[in-house]
């Protein structure tokens, strides 16, 4: 079977992906490979240990995340996230590499988006208005470039917001769920405090995402872009609805003005038909399950915590 490498195994998407594909979920036909768990993705290291483990696909996840913490130390985000994926580039041609990379970018690419123009299409210019999107706007530009002067088969993949069991309370699901649970154990009081609830977001199971990747790894088109999503958009405020519901919890509700973004965008849901067409994936996880999910991790931590 053809060997699949990913980078940024021990983050949140990569851990979901592994525990799919050992569970027999996921990735039927690939044999998956990682790299060293201490290996930085900028490392003089790599080109070895590319060569060394002679992949057929890579899937490109090591990336820095966090919008908020891109403000902070934008030359940490750009050094990793274009930096990282450079290294990589110049990696995989030393290593004579002649398959498929699969660019994991965001949907934040876009940034600024106005109502009459969605749901999102992928020629849609992008406007990237945080640091994190727009290191990985340069790096999508950087992979491109490589595709068309060193001949690489590059497929982008634009995913909207996805969620999921494991995910770092830094985003605002997860954060939610940890208020939820620790109401529902007796830990703390009914008080749960967010950001700006009125937005509306695209969400998917980090499920459904592992499985779009290894769909655009068989099916996508070479040098295409495709966004990753349901579809479909959700208030904030019925997300955490949905969460007090399944805990059967009532608390009340604060904002916190740190927590709200400056001219933060208010509605956003990606245009998939491309992804569909192309490979015939399709999200297929209720939000509701994905929720119940993310609930009962959290439950689980904050009962051994």
């Amino acid at each position: 079977m053809p060997k699949l490498l990913i980078t940024g195994h021990t983050g949140f998407v990569g851990s979901c992906l592994l525990h799919q594909v050992e569970s027999g979920v996921s990735g039927e036909n690939w044999v998956v490979a990682t790299l060293p768990a201490d290996l930085d993705i900028r490392d003089a290291a790599l080109p070895p240990i590319l060569a060394e483990i002679g992949p057929d696909a890579v899937l490109h996840l090591a990336a820095q995340s966090s919008v908020a913490e891109s403000f902070r130390d934008f030359d940490r985000f750009f050094d990793i996230n274009f930096g990282g994926t450079l290294n990589l580039l110049r990696g995989l041609r030393g290593a004579s590499f002649g398959g498929r990379l699969i660019y994991v970018s965001t949907g934040d690419c876009y940034g600024a988006v106005p109502e009459q123009a969605l749901p999102v299409r992928e020629d849609l210019p992008l406007r990237p208005r945080n640091p994190y999107a727009v290191s990985k706007t340069a790096a999508e530009a950087l992979c491109y470039q490589w595709s068309q002067t060193e001949g690489l088969d590059v497929v982008i993949a634009r995913p909207f917001n996805h969620i999921g069991a494991g995910q770092d309370v830094r985003f605002a699901v997860a954060a939610f769920a940890q208020q939820v649970a620790a109401i529902a154990a007796g830990k703390t009081n009914p008080r749960i405090v967010t950001g700006n609830l009125d937005v509306t977001r695209d969400f998917s199971d980090v499920r459904d995402v592992v499985d779009a990747y290894f769909a655009l790894a068989e099916h996508g088109h070479r040098g295409e872009v495709y966004n990753i999503g349901t579809g479909r958009e959700t208030r904030l405020r019925e997300v955490l609805d949905m969460l007090m519901q399944i805990a059967g919890v009532r608390a009340e509700v604060s904002t916190d003005p740190t927590r709200v973004r400056p001219d933060e965008q208010q509605r956003m849901v990606a245009d998939v038909t491309k992804i569909e067409r192309d490979t015939g994936w399709k999200a297929r996880i209720p939000l509701e399950d994905t929720l119940r999910d993310i609930l009962e991790d959290w439950k689980g931590r904050v009962a051994s915590g």
